[in-house]
């Protein structure tokens, strides 16, 4: 057996998922290739260990394709404030002083993942293949192919490589990569607090790297410490108790007293980045082209920045009669995403080194640094909307702008 799509999307989370449903609804035939569904939400589980903070961009992007109501249906958090501070500085950014309802979400990635598959399969043209496992990806000539395991073989004009840090696409095109890792890691813990979260998140910088809590939907919190793999190895090994009382010197009063560990997970921190995002009949988007330092949760909304740009470009080209594998065609994608991607991924490099740093002269800067974005509200403002996603060239599903003509 053999099928043939204009687009086929390896990849079914959230960022592919965010492919199909930007081209749903379009003339092209598109196919979305997934090994298993995610688990069901029931509204009485437990929050998920994995949590994004998503950007208004992001937002934009679902509320566009469809996705958002479903969202919102499951289980999301809004925060309209966030504050940074770090010995002498600090500041607190308001989505008041801009005009906006919140500067972001923090969403479980089940949950928008859930909801992108669910409004995907909602579109004729989308054909959702799930669970499916994948033998083989082929690539000659500028033509690929994907063989499954019950040997159906799958073609299309653009392969879009979706599948991860880890991608099979990337690696069987030959598109290569260039990485590092941060010798840190990152430490996630679920806890209970005494009362309902407010809308902030909060942030401190010391020498060993960020201690962010981010609210999560009723008495429930996200904590996500960075260190050294090795004090991070020593608080995974402590009692509960003694891992409560290590947060509770952390983190302001305000937040309320942590009452229970719900879970706790941690992750090695690595920065990648693919050295082309396109060839001919192929495409990277997500964490297939970029790994980016979580600092300030960027990655997934760069990686549905990237879905909405493709799609974008894959659309046009379509309507002007363009063969839509052309690497004329792909090149202008890469034009309009890696450099916003490296732009951002530097920034995050330059925090990491600026915060990580003990020396007396780049302390004493960045607590001014601090300092002046409180007092400043033109570059406070700048610093949030950026955060917010809604600075640089955007694609239109970010601005809330349809694609389909």
């Amino acid at each position: 057996m053999k099928e043939e799509f204009d687009v086929l999307i390896v990849g079914g989370g959230m960022v592919g998922a965010a492919v199909a449903c930007a081209l749903g609804g379009s003339s092209l035939k598109v196919g979305l290739v997934e090994k298993a569904m995610p688990e069901a939400f029931l509204p009485e589980q437990e929050h998920d260990m994995r949590v994004s903070a998503l950007s208004i961009a992001s937002k934009h992007i679902l509320e566009t394709v469809g996705a958002w109501d479903t969202v919102l249906e499951m289980r999301s958090c809004p925060f309209k404030r966030m504050r940074v501070w770090e010995t002498a500085g600090d500041t607190e950014f308001n989505c008041d002083n801009i005009n906006y309802e919140a500067l972001g979400y923090i969403v479980e990635n089940r949950v928008t993942q859930l909801a992108l598959l669910k409004r995907a399969q909602q579109f004729s043209n989308v054909q959702l293949l799930c669970p499916v496992t994948i033998k083989q990806i082929t690539y000659q000539n500028g033509q690929g192919s994907v063989e499954l395991d019950d040997g159906e073989v799958i073609s299309a004009q653009v392969i879009v490589g979706a599948d991860g840090g880890q991608s099979r696409v990337r690696q069987t095109v030959g598109l290569g990569v260039t990485s590092w890792d941060y010798q840190q890691h990152a430490m996630v813990i679920n806890v209970e607090t005494d009362y309902e979260q407010q809308d902030i998140t909060w942030q401190r910088f010391v020498p060993t790297g960020p201690q962010a809590f981010l609210p999560l939907s009723g008495r429930n919190g996200s904590i996500v410490w960075y260190n050294t793999p090795n004090e991070v190895s020593r608080l995974k090994k402590i009692s509960e108790q003694e891992l409560i009382t290590e947060m509770t010197e952390t983190f302001p009063d305000c937040l309320g007293k942590i009452n229970k560990i719900l879970g706790v997970a941690s992750f090695p921190l690595k920065r990648q980045h693919a050295q082309e995002y396109v060839k001919q009949g192929v495409a990277l988007v997500g964490d297939a082209a970029h790994m980016i330092n979580p600092l300030a949760g960027q990655g997934v909304n760069i990686g549905l920045l990237d879905a909405a740009m493709l799609a974008e470009v894959l659309l046009e080209a379509s309507d002007k009669g363009k063969n839509i594998a052309d690497i004329s065609v792909l090149k202008r994608y890469e034009r309009l995403r890696r450099n916003e991607n490296l732009k951002m991924m530097t920034v995050m490099d330059l925090f990491y080194r600026v915060f990580s740093n003990k020396v007396l002269p780049v302390k004493f800067l960045r607590n001014l640094g601090l300092g002046l974005a409180e007092r400043i509200t033109p570059l406070k403002n700048k610093v949030m909307r950026g955060a917010m996603g809604l600075e640089g060239r955007l694609p239109k599903l970010a601005k809330g702008e349809t694609i389909i003509s």
